[in-house]
């Protein structure tokens, strides 16, 4: 769910068709797209060894079945004014439990909030957000998580450094 700078909660993604084979063609595909989303789809298509027809049907039956859930720019939150990064573990109360989902919503929401992940174990959340300062980075767990009565624990991480990870195709 990372748009950095997107407004507004991000959408909740639809799940995979279940019927849905992946071959050789679709592997080379996905693993083209995930480095450059922009690829065009004449170059897609002689690097996966098929025709531009049969590529651009590839990719929407790929979409139409979930698999692609998306195109985006990878922006640097520093180009946008927001140079420091952190992970936030939150732990709610046993008493906001049914609005788990809602809560999930509301936190995507926020300015500066990159990705919302909702885990199993000790921690219900964990927080990716961009903040302008140490000072803002306070304040953003102030405000919209120690203060509100759902939350029992938080504990904020800065990241140093991010690498992504290679594709999974």
């Amino acid at each position: 769910m990372a748009r950095t700078g997107a407004p507004g909660a991000k959408k909740v993604r639809k799940p995979v068709r279940a019927d849905i084979v992946l071959d050789e063609v679709d592997h080379t595909i996905l693993r083209v797209l995930a480095a450059d989303a922009r690829t065009p789809n004449s170059t897609l298509a002689t690097q996966a060894g098929v025709a531009p027809s049969t590529c651009l049907m590839r990719v929407r039956r790929l979409q139409d079945a979930g698999v692609i859930r998306g195109f985006h720019a990878d922006l640097a939150p520093e180009a946008l004014g927001r140079p420091l990064q952190a992970i936030v573990s939150v732990r709610l109360q046993a008493h906001a439990r049914p609005r788990i989902g809602s809560f999930a919503q509301r936190l995507a929401a926020l300015p500066g909030v990159l990705n919302v992940f909702f885990l199993g174990g000790v921690n219900d959340f964990q927080i990716h957000l961009a903040a302008r300062s140490p000072d803002d980075l306070r304040d953003f767990v102030v405000t919209n998580l120690s203060a509100s009565r759902d939350v029992a624990v938080t504990e904020t991480n800065l990241i140093f450094e991010h690498v992504t990870g290679t594709a999974l195709a």
